[in-house]
């Protein structure tokens, strides 16, 4: 990530500016409990995205978080938007993966 990543989730009005922000949000909140997640890769505006999935610790199906757009310059990440999970249809994802 670039020293001036921003994360943001539209329509919500949270942005976090900078690595050490963008990190503890996700240490705190993304990766909290030790939770895990499946990717699917898509593309977005042209930009490489995915469609996460939070994993169901007991081995269920993983469910839909949202889609996560990944902006970069040159091989460093920029930028990260997520957007909620209606946004799954226009990319072809499903809004549950199978164990």
């Amino acid at each position: 990530m670039t020293n001036d990543v921003v994360v943001a989730m539209p329509p919500l009005p949270l942005e976090y500016h900078g690595l050490d922000l963008a990190f503890r949000f996700h240490h705190d909140v993304v990766f909290r409990d030790g939770r895990t997640y499946r990717l699917i890769p898509t593309r977005a505006n042209g930009e490489p995205a995915f469609g996460a999935y939070v994993r169901d610790p007991s081995g269920g199906p993983s469910h839909a978080l949202g889609l996560m757009v990944f902006t970069l310059t040159g091989d460093r990440i920029k930028a990260i938007t997520r957007f909620d999970t209606v946004m799954f249809p226009y990319f072809g994802l499903p809004r549950s993966l199978p164990f």
